[in-house]
């Protein structure tokens, strides 16, 4: 695992808030210093980069007489829309140190979201990356919705990993690691390895550091290492402090492996990001053909509806135990759906007409959850 990462062609690097900023609010350029130090270093051993940086709203605070982070989305906007150039411009002083030029890319999430916006942004960053500069993507904070925003850049990092088609995936925290329990506690022991979900069973996983000027914590970080190993991309997670060691392949923090082959960006989103609007109940027979077989889910399995949704969107599968055991994009609405209840496709045909005839949900837009998969 180490050595994947040291050898890794391509790397995406994420930092947070609270590891560039002071308690007081602020860029501390001498940790942007040393990351970038970091990130010269291995760039000159011939190595690809591309940096999700946090940190544009905590640069903006003090500047627009803000003492903490706002709670308002209006507020949040505007320190964005101060404190981004601030960012940058602390980049581009640190980086041209080694004569190498920052590169701004501004993600909404409907850029990895919408197809074509994704391939856009796909070319964009390759492109900059073939011209020899250094990508710093954040979230497009200034004009960011609460409805179609990211929630953190942790995720925000997992998706440009699976977009850049990267070969290894860094988590950036005020913590070195993952522990057992609160790393202030003697009983807490550090992680080393995290094999899949299984191995966190117990594991007390805390939220957003010391500093306050984060929206993650080490909970999104983890959520976001079992995003990319589940897309076929090894994860570091360690603090800011210790990136040359991990850019080296040395034993610190916590790696996690490889779970899944690369899955596409659609099969990706709904698996992770999606938000769902209700839910679909089916009977063992449709769970285990869905869960074993890899078939699509028809009206025939599906005994009961929850919630209130449209065809097209996001919804849980779930037996009839209440588990989820994967999500999909429904073809059929929830007024729909209990006139289909235990319907054959030729049935469905017949009673109800030609346009009923299809998959509630076909197996190319359905992706199972880690409950399913560790049954």
């Amino acid at each position: 695992m180490r050595a994947d990462i040291a050898g890794a062609k391509r790397i995406v690097i994420k930092v947070g808030s609270s590891s560039l900023t002071t308690l007081d609010g602020g860029l501390d350029e001498s940790r942007l210093i040393a990351l970038t130090d970091a990130i010269a270093a291995h760039r000159a051993g011939g190595r690809e980069v591309v940096l999700v940086s946090s940190g544009a709203i905590a640069a903006g605070l003090e500047p627009v007489g803000l003492r903490r982070r706002p709670r308002d989305l209006a507020t949040q906007q505007a320190a964005a829309g101060v404190g981004q150039s601030l960012l940058m411009a602390a980049y581009t002083r640190a980086l041209g140190r080694y004569d190498l030029v920052p590169s701004q890319v501004l993600l909404s999430a409907d850029d990895l979201i919408r197809r074509t916006r994704y391939k856009n942004a796909q070319r964009a960053i390759d492109r900059l990356l073939t011209l020899g500069t250094l990508p710093i993507v954040n979230e497009n904070d200034a004009v960011a919705t609460e409805e179609i925003r990211f929630g953190d850049n942790d995720r925000l990092a997992a998706l440009v990993a699976h977009l850049s088609h990267a070969d290894a995936l860094v988590l950036l925290s005020d913590v070195d690691a993952l522990y057992t329990g609160p790393p202030n506690l003697e009983t807490s022991s550090r992680i080393d390895h995290v094999a899949g979900p299984d191995d966190l069973g117990g594991v007390a996983i805390g939220g957003v550091g010391a500093a306050g000027t984060g929206t993650g914590g080490m909970a999104t970080k983890v959520d976001a290492a079992l995003m990319v190993t589940d897309s076929g991309i090894p994860a570091v997670l360690t603090s800011a402090d210790r990136v040359a060691e991990v850019l080296a392949g040395d034993c610190v923090g916590t790696s996690f492996s490889v779970t899944h082959r690369r899955r596409g960006t659609r099969l990706l989103w709904l698996r992770h990001l999606a938000k769902t609007f209700g839910s679909v109940t089916i009977d063992d027979g449709a769970e285990a053909a869905v869960r074993s077989r890899g078939t699509s889910l028809l009206a025939a399995g599906v005994v009961g509806v929850d919630g209130e949704f449209e065809a097209g969107d996001p919804v849980e599968i779930r037996n009839l135990r209440g588990e989820t055991v994967a999500r999909g994009m429904t073809n059929f609405s929830s007024a729909e759906l209990p006139m289909m209840f235990g319907l054959t496709t030729e049935e469905l045909g017949t009673r109800l007409g030609s346009d009923y005839r299809k998959e509630v949900i076909h197996r190319n837009d359905l992706v199972l959850t880690h409950v399913s998969e560790r049954s």
